[in-house]
């Protein structure tokens, strides 16, 4: 998209923005895990920088997953200009909101759902 709406030469410019082809999840995780802070639309990706502490900001105006706002670590910004700003300057300043981990967000559904299959088998 970025060739047809004709910004490769924007895109070129912006210092430190890589273009990737699709990554896998895990080399993709690992790249979230040392970002310092990523824009997105993926409510998916809202709850992956939550549980790794990193902030987000969502360019969109909702989220299907309201507690990574709420507690965690996502801010909803829309495509408000000032708004993604004002938060990327809190982030780099040490001023944007740390966030929480949700409450059984542990690694440990498994063991919880195994649990109460064999107290209902």
């Amino acid at each position: 998209m970025i060739d047809k709406f004709r910004l490769r030469n924007i895109t070129d410019e912006i210092k430190n923005l890589i273009i990737t082809e699709p990554l896998g999840y895990l080399d993709f995780l690992k790249l979230v895990s040392n970002a310092r802070y990523v824009l997105t639309d993926s409510g998916g990706i809202q709850e992956e920088t939550t549980y790794l502490q990193i902030p987000c900001l969502t360019l969109r105006e909702n989220t299907e997953r309201p507690v990574t706002s709420e507690i965690g670590t996502n801010e909803i910004c829309g495509l408000n200009e000032k708004i993604i700003l004002n938060c990327i300057k809190k982030i780099e300043s040490g001023k944007f909101k740390r966030g929480r981990i949700p409450k059984l967000w542990d690694g440990s559904a498994s063991k919880r759902i195994v649990s109460i299959l064999r107290k209902n088998i």
